[in-house]
């Protein structure tokens, strides 16, 4: 492993006259044999952190933040980043995400057993290139199993956002949690409350992409399916959940609503995977509201942006996902007019391609048929058509501008109203996109309305 190292490091831990460790994901990720773009650098010592600081500061790093309650340290050296701890062993009040209480220590095993799965607590001497194993790590990395570094009802009892990590790395790594950590891990569920939406929202985040860390197909899907076998995912998403049982039409369905969701996830392009595990939150509401699915796509936007706001996502991600949402059953059954979907393109030009990668993920999630759905071709073709023909498809490819429009009698506050009349009749072909032919369109549209 020492030949995967950067000299930076190598280097300092030669300077320290304590054993310096790497620890964590990348010691897991060598001896599992897989590897990250950017892999985790988690570095420990019998040492506190004033001492190491002095030391790496000679070695060439620059130190970012040191945090003496925890005897963290955060530095970099080129482009590479370190986390470096202090042997310590630490006490939780149940639930809560931060040790109460720290105790510094030369113990190995201490700090082995103060980490959350053994897999993650195998240790690397990088100056001597020797690798500790103090709890068995090493056999649960060749099973692929992920068991806890204690009982693993301590474990999940001391810190609530374990129970996240948890379904993160069997996701990411394709390791499969023994039976003790299962049940460690729902009898503890609830403790998820205790966690902030953000922590929450950011392990979610890194489950719905997981299949990119280490490039384990399905791993996404893997992830959900974990947080809901524990019972996080009730907790964490109960609008999505209610779907569990909700029968859907076996013509088009061979799964209830939750299954769907989460398969859609499984299906889903990278860019649209949020709004592929929420974009049928609507149906277990309209389902138990009114007993059918009907416009679950109008309730579900709304839910979504519920959804979104309790996990404190960005307004921007939002947004965008509660847009798609509300879009994803225009034309599904492919009997619009031609030219009702070219008014849709123009209009939703600018997420065209999330939203017809989220039709895609929704169409082959319902019977698992990875062929193009028909949606989404006929929408693409129609598309293509519109290219084909010149039909500018934003405001910046037409031939006016507001100003030109101000300029010939349009009222001021009339102009965007009027440009964007003037790109759905350019779509439909009522008007041709040349500056003379748009303002005599403009003209006429303005003195009518």
């Amino acid at each position: 492993m020492k030949n995967t190292l950067s000299q930076n490091i190598i280097r300092l831990a030669e300077s320290c006259p304590y054993p310096l460790y790497l620890v964590g994901g990348r010691v897991r990720d060598f001896l599992a044999g897989i590897s990250a773009q950017k892999p985790d650098n988690d570095i420990c010592a019998p040492a506190d952190a004033e001492d190491f600081v002095e030391r790496a500061k000679a070695a060439g790093f620059t130190v970012d933040a040191v945090y003496k309650n925890t005897g963290t340290v955060k530095l970099r050296c080129g482009d590479e980043d370190y986390e470096f701890t202090s042997f310590r062993s630490d006490e939780y009040k149940r639930g809560e995400h931060r040790p109460y209480k720290t105790f510094f220590t030369d113990d190995i095993t201490l700090d082995a057993k103060r980490r959350d799965f053994k897999c993650n607590a195998v240790y690397f001497d990088i100056s001597a290139g020797q690798f500790v194993d103090p709890l068995g790590g090493v056999a649960d990395i060749k099973s692929k199993i992920c068991s806890t570094v204690a009982p693993a009802g301590k474990v999940f009892g001391e810190d609530g956002l374990r129970l996240m990590r948890l379904a993160r790395i069997c996701a990411q790594t394709g390791f499969s949690p023994d039976a003790d950590c299962l049940a460690g891990a729902a009898t503890n569920a609830r403790l998820i409350e205790d966690i902030s939406p953000e922590r929450i929202f950011a392990e979610l985040w890194q489950i719905l992409h997981a299949d990119f860390k280490y490039g384990v197909k399905w791993a996404q899907y893997r992830g959900l399916k974990l947080l809901h076998e524990i019972g996080v995912f009730k907790i964490i998403l109960p609008e999505i959940a209610l779907g569990e049982g909700m029968v859907q039409p076996a013509a088009y369905h061979n799964y209830d609503v939750l299954e769907h969701s989460m398969r859609a996830v499984g299906y889903a392009d990278k860019r649209v995977r949020l709004a592929a595990l929420l974009h049928d939150a609507g149906k277990p509401f309209c389902k138990l509201r009114d007993g059918n699915y009907h416009k679950h796509d109008i309730e579900g936007e709304r839910i979504a942006l519920d959804i979104c706001a309790r996990l404190r996502v960005s307004k921007k991600l939002s947004s965008e996902t509660a847009r798609l949402v509300s879009l994803h059953m225009y034309d599904l059954a492919g009997n619009a007019r031609e030219s009702k979907v070219r008014k849709f393109i123009v209009k939703n030009y600018d997420c065209f391609e999330e939203l017809t990668a989220l039709k895609q993920a929704d169409y082959s999630a319902c019977k698992d048929d990875v062929a193009v759905a028909p949606t989404v071709k006929k929408m693409t073709d129609i598309l293509n058509a519109m290219q084909s023909e010149g039909v500018p498809l934003t405001l910046k490819q037409l031939c006016v501008r507001g100003d030109e429009l101000i300029f010939i009698g349009v009222p001021k506050e009339r102009t965007g109203e009027i440009l964007s009349k003037l790109l759905e009749e350019c779509a439909i072909n009522s008007v041709k996109n040349s500056k003379s032919e748009l303002l005599n369109y403009a003209l006429n549209l303005a003195n009518r309305l």
